[in-house]
């Protein structure tokens, strides 16, 4: 396939490449392959058959604290089953607090409500306060610590003492419902919940005092909660929970010293996340501490060029992977930018305030949050000064070539624009940006370094060329260690390895470029099947959000009369109808930039678009209800409310 580029959107400078961590890295792996590795796919091709050779390598070029061992890989073929650095010892909050000193470790704002600043001294001064506090309360290695908390700086900090003790960190973000949080938290039993008084969002106090009792009371496991003021009332609040106490109160006769860091396997298990899906309770995926930390900081030091003293921020929720991508910004010696609320308010400018009076370089967001500010009209190329971001990056859905075109037009046509994708199962990338290559309209620069990635047909074959499902075909060291409660690793095995024998297939629907980046159509089990023939939804979205009248549009595949028919529903702009013009109009738009195969059946106007927390629209779930199907896990929406909206559709009927 090709896509309507003709030239690049941009080409890395000679002096940016020469200057680039990922230029020092490839030139020393040179020496390591005894051949040249001149450019990106050279590098990548050695980084996939000398695996060993390779993480070796970042272990030392990322200088990463601790005993690494003689063995770097052990049954190395096998997946699951591989094991990286069998014999080395780490703590990875020792990795993250290793600077020291009176400049900037963290900056928060939340919306124009609270905002604070923390020193690298002051952060360790309080992990190390919250690291003997949880010590006292019991909290030991293997222990959880749940925490339903806002993108604060304590949530970090209570992180950091979490891991440095050997325990297990868990979290979500407080616009949970009690379900949601309980059917998290409650299958994996925490010592310690760290919650708040209440936050902020749209300039809303939103108080959720009620909630935390009722959770509480249902977590029998928990012996200490942790209330951090937000909202002011961190007394109140902590007095009507069982084990309740104030952050302050907790840390109380605690004074600031030096940490201390357990050093640990490397697959000591560090982050439980949870998928999103609604298709039943969410699965406890247990990541290890020398996997997400090797991988991450491989990420952030050679894909992302984050350096000493840059400012590097992401959009994220606590309850979204990005959080455990973004706090590994600290071990790449950056300061940490961490907005909470809504990411339009008090202004819809209110990032591009953030990231010019930070001096951001780093600006991670959504590729939602890229076509809202889009939609809006933004310019800030024409208000803002942006001339310290070095890198945009976008994830959580298919970033269409239209918002590519948006970056360069009305951001910033100097900057690399990094669309990556990987997810909550690798607490990582497997394709992501790099600053080696150029960026094309449309693509994914293209994979990993150490990541054999691949695309594959219904037979297991890999694709040189076509859509097919995105694979890694060898151990890579973020896969999860396994699944809480899932003792003889079933559930694990099913979720990734039972389609191909030891082969990774992550669930996406994906092609290769001529120019060896990669473009994602969505989520393989979301895909349509019309005539038998498979269309990506993201395919459909692109076309679709260039019309102004479109805010947002959710696609499903309907069975109608023994086969599957394209529905298309539209959330449309306040005052716009869907007629017969605009329904042609949007009809004409996806064939002309899609295919006739792509152009819906049926296309049907809608008030909401239910989606994830993350800000994620589920189309399986609205499958299910077009269906006359029960969702389960209506705890994973954040508005589960429109789901409603398709039930039994007139418009479905014929």
């Amino acid at each position: 396939m090709t896509t309507d580029a003709e030239a690049p959107l941009w080409i890395p400078p000679l002096s940016r490449t020469a200057a680039s961590a990922m230029r020092d890295f490839a030139d020393r792996a040179a020496a390591r392959a005894r051949r040249p590795l001149r450019t990106f796919r050279d590098l990548h091709a050695w980084s996939v058959e000398d695996r060993a050779g390779f993480w070796d390598l970042v272990w030392d070029f990322c200088r990463i604290v601790g005993h690494k061992g003689e063995r770097v890989l052990e049954n190395g073929d096998a997946m699951p089953g591989a094991r990286f650095f069998p014999d080395a010892r780490l703590n990875f909050a020792e990795n993250l607090l290793r600077k020291s000193g009176p400049g900037d470790a963290i900056v928060f704002r939340g919306e124009d409500k609270a905002e604070a600043r923390l020193s690298w001294d002051e952060l360790r001064g309080l992990v190390s306060r919250i690291q003997q506090a949880l010590a006292a309360a019991g909290v030991g290695e293997g222990d959880r610590v749940a925490a339903m908390m806002p993108n604060r700086p304590e949530t970090i900090a209570f992180m950091l003492a979490t891991a440095s003790l050997g325990a297990i960190w868990s979290s979500c973000s407080p616009d949970f419902g009690e379900r949601g949080v309980l059917d998290r938290f409650g299958q994996i039993e925490p010592k310690v919940f760290v919650t708040v008084d209440g936050y902020w969002y749209a300039g809303k106090r939103i108080e959720i005092a009620g909630k935390l009792k009722s959770i509480v009371d249902e977590l029998p496991t928990v012996e200490r909660t942790v209330v951090t003021p937000y909202l002011g009332d961190a007394e109140e609040v902590a007095a009507g929970l069982r084990g309740g106490v104030s952050l302050e109160g907790f840390l109380d006769g605690f004074g600031a010293r030096e940490p201390s860091f357990a050093r640990l396997p490397f697959d000591h298990p560090l982050f439980i996340l949870f998928s999103s899906g609604t298709t039943g309770v969410p699965k406890c995926i247990v990541h290890c501490a020398g996997g997400a930390l090797l991988q991450l900081v491989k990420e952030h030091k050679l894909h992302c060029d984050n350096r000493p003293g840059d400012r590097v921020f992401y959009f994220t929720t606590c309850g979204w992977m990005m959080w455990n991508w973004l706090v590994v910004g600290l071990a790449a010696e950056a300061t940490l930018l961490l907005y909470d609320g809504s990411p339009f308010h008090p202004a819809p400018t209110v990032l591009f305030d953030f990231a010019q009076a930070e001096r951001m370089t780093f600006f991670g967001t959504s590729a939602k949050w890229i076509a809202g500010a889009r939609k809006q009209g933004l310019r800030p190329r024409d208000t803002h000064d942006l001339s310290s971001v070095r890198v945009m990056a976008s994830t959580g859905s298919p970033l269409a070539a239209a918002s590519f075109d948006w970056v360069y037009e009305a951001v910033k046509p100097d900057i690399q624009l990094a669309s990556i994708s990987g997810g909550t199962d690798i607490v990582s990338c497997f394709v992501l940006g790099n600053p080696l290559e150029p960026v094309w309209r449309g693509e994914i620069q293209g994979p990993g370094l150490g990541l054999a990635m691949a695309t594959l047909d219904d037979d297991g074959r890999p694709l040189a060329a076509g859509k097919g499902e995105l694979a890694c075909l060898k151990p890579f060291p973020t896969m999860p260690i396994g699944f809480w409660n899932d003792p003889d690793g079933a559930k694990y095995h099913a979720a990734y390895f039972d389609r191909f024998p030891n082969v990774w297939v992550h669930g996406d629907f994906a092609e290769w470029t001529p120019h060896g980046g990669m473009i994602i159509h969505g989520r393989s089990d979301a895909t349509l099947n019309p005539g038998g023939v498979r269309i990506g939804t993201a395919e459909i979205y692109a076309q679709v959000e260039k019309l102004e009248e479109v805010v947002e549009a959710i696609c499903i595949g309907q069975d109608y009369d023994g086969d599957v028919r394209v529905v298309l529903f539209l959330r449309l702009k306040e005052g716009v109808r869907l007629d017969e013009e605009l329904t042609k109009r949007v009809k004409a738009r996806i064939r002309e930039g899609a295919s006739p195969r792509h152009v819906p059946a049926k296309i049907v106007a809608v008030t909401d678009i239910p989606r994830t927390k993350s800000g994620k629209i589920v189309e399986l779930a609205v499958r299910e209800v077009v269906h006359g199907r029960p969702v389960k896990n209506k705890e994973a929406l954040a508005n589960p409310e429109a789901l409603a909206l398709f039930e039994k559709l007139e418009a479905l009927q014929d």
